[in-house]
C-alpha cells in the first residue's frame, strides 16, 4: 500500500495522545455521521415519493385505462369494434372497451347532492380495460343492464349521498348550451352496487351506468370513444403515437401520462426539489470535512515537514489529506446507503409501529388518496445519491489538502 494511504488511514483513526487529537477525531465522526444521516434521509424520502407515485398511478390506471381514443368532433366513434380491431393489430394492445362520459349532479333524499362524472360502459367489455369489476364492494358490474336504469357508485360517493344498493338516486344534467336558462333534466336510477378503487378522486366522484342508458340520456347512437389496455403501461406514449398513424378519422389519442399530466408534473417537481434540499444536508456534513482537515493540517505541520525532508513531494502530502477526507466520505456514504436501504424497504412497518405507539394516523385518505406510507426503492436513485455524496466529500478535501502541500518545512520545524 502506498505510504500516502497508510498515513491518511492513520490520521483518519487518530490516536488519543492529547485533547486536540481527540477533538479532531470527534469532528471527523460528526462529519461521517452527518453524511450518513443525509444519505439515509435522501434515500428514504425519494423511495417514499416513488412509492406514492407508483401506488397512485396504479390506482388511476385501474380506472382510467392506458390509452383513450375519441373523436374530435364529439360525434362518437360509430363502429367502435372496427376501431378496436385496428388497434388490436398493435402487439401491445390486449383489450378495448367503449365509453361515454357525462357530468351531472347526483341527488338522494332531496337534500343530499354531489357532483359526479357518470361513465357509460359495457359490463362485458369493461373488465378488459379496468379493474372496477374486481373492486366492487357491493353488487356486481354485471348488474348494469341496458334499459334497467341501474347505477354503480364509488364507495365514498355512496357514503356522502347516504345511498345503498336498492335506493333510488336522481341524475340532474344540464340541457342546451351553457348560456341557456333551461332547467336541468332529471333521470332516476337504482343503485346496484358500489366500488372502491383506492383513489379518493374516483371513489368520491365517479359513477357507472350501462352504455345503452348513457346513449339514451344524450340521444346518441354510439360511444364517444374507447379505452385500451396494454401489455406494458410504460409503453403507452409510444403506442399512442403509433395508433395515430393507424386508426382512421380525426381522433384524439391520449395515454395515461397525458390524462393526469398536471399531477405527474407536480410530483416530479416536488421530488426534484426535495432531492436538492436534502442534498444540502449532505453538503453541510461534507463541508464539515474542511474544518476537520484544516485542524488536522494545523496539528500535523511538524509531521508534514518531516515527511517533506524525507523526500515526500507536495503532491504526496496532498494525497494524504485527500485520502483522509475521502475515507470519511466513503464510510459515511456506505453507512448511509445501508441504513437508507433498510429503512426504505421497511418504511411501512416502521410507520405502522409509530402509528400504533402514538395512536395517530400520518396520512389522511381524503387528502393523500392513500392511507398507508408506500415505498419504492430504486437502485438508480441510490446510485445517484451515493455518487453525489462521494463527489461532495472529495471536493471538500481539495482546499485543506492544497494548503497542507504548501507547508514550508523550515517554518514548521522552527519551534520544534
Amino acid at each position: 500500500m502506498p505510504f500516502e494511504w497508510l498515513v491518511g488511514l492513520r490520521y483518519t483513526r487518530a490516536g488519543r495522545r492529547n485533547g486536540r487529537n481527540s477533538f479532531i477525531s470527534f469532528i471527523s465522526a460528526i462529519s461521517m455521521a452527518g453524511i450518513a444521516l443525509g444519505v439515509t434521509a435522501l434515500i428514504v424520502v425519494l423511495s417514499v415519493y416513488n412509492g406514492f407515485q407508483t401506488v397512485v398511478t396504479e390506482r388511476m390506471v385501474s380506472v382510467l385505462g392506458h390509452v383513450e381514443v375519441y373523436e374530435v368532433s364529439g360525434a362518437g366513434l360509430g363502429d367502435w369494434r372496427t376501431a378496436a380491431a385496428s388497434a388490436a393489430r398493435n402487439p401491445q394492445v390486449k383489450g378495448a372497451a367503449p365509453f361515454i362520459e357525462l357530468q351531472g349532479m347526483l341527488v338522494h333524499g332531496g337534500d343530499l347532492m354531489r357532483p359526479a362524472i357518470v361513465r357509460g360502459v359495457l359490463p362485458g367489455e369493461e373488465p378488459k380495460v379496468s379493474d372496477i369489476g374486481k373492486q366492487m364492494k357491493q353488487g356486481a358490474l354485471e348488474a348494469l343492464q341496458a334499459g334497467t336504469s341501474t347505477i354503480i357508485l364509488g364507495e365514498e360517493l355512496a357514503r356522502e349521498l347516504e345511498a345503498k344498493p336498492g335506493d333510488k338516486v336522481a341524475l340532474a344534467m344540464a340541457q342546451g348550451n351553457s348560456t341557456s336558462n333551461m332547467a336541468p333534466t332529471m333521470h332516476s336510477f337504482i343503485v346496484a352496487g358500489t366500488f372502491e378503487s383506492g383513489h379518493n378522486e374516483f371513489d368520491s366522484g365517479l359513477a357507472l351506468i350501462h352504455l345503452g342508458d348513457a346513449q339514451e340520456l344524450i340521444n346518441v347512437s354510439g360511444p364517444f370513444g374507447m379505452r385500451l389496455r396494454l401489455q406494458d403501461m410504460q409503453k403507452a406514449p409510444a403506442v399512442a403515437n403509433e395508433l395515430r398513424t393507424v386508426l382512421p378519422g380525426h381522433l384524439v389519442i391520449r395515454d395515461w401520462t397525458k390524462l393526469n399530466s398536471g399531477w405527474f408534473a407536480a410530483v416530479k417537481s416536488q421530488k426534484n426539489m426535495m432531492f436538492i434540499i436534502l442534498t444540502l444536508i449532505i453538503a453541510v456534513a461534507a463541508f464539515n470535512l474542511v474544518a476537520t482537515l484544516v485542524m488536522t493540517v494545523t496539528d500535523k505541520q511538524a509531521d508534514i515537514a518531516i515527511l517533506r525532508t524525507l523526500g515526500a513531494s507536495p503532491f504526496s502530502i496532498m494525497k494524504i489529506f485527500v485520502v483522509q477526507g475521502a475515507l470519511v466520505g466513503v464510510f459515511g456514504t456506505a453507512i448511509g446507503v445501508i441504513c437508507g436501504v433498510l429503512l426504505a424497504l421497511n418504511v411501512g412497518v416502521i410507520v405502522g409501529m409509530f402509528e400504533s405507539l402514538f395512536g395517530m394516523h400520518f396520512l389522511s385518505k381524503e387528502i393523500y388518496f392513500i392511507s398507508a406510507v408506500p415505498s419504492d426503492l430504486r437502485w438508480a436513485d441510490v446510485a445517484s445519491i451515493g455518487v453525489t455524496s462521494l463527489l461532495l466529500s472529495l471536493v471538500s478535501t481539495l482546499y485543506p489538502s492544497w494548503w497542507a502541500a504548501r507547508v514550508k518545512p523550515a517554518e514548521a520545524l522552527r519551534y520544534e
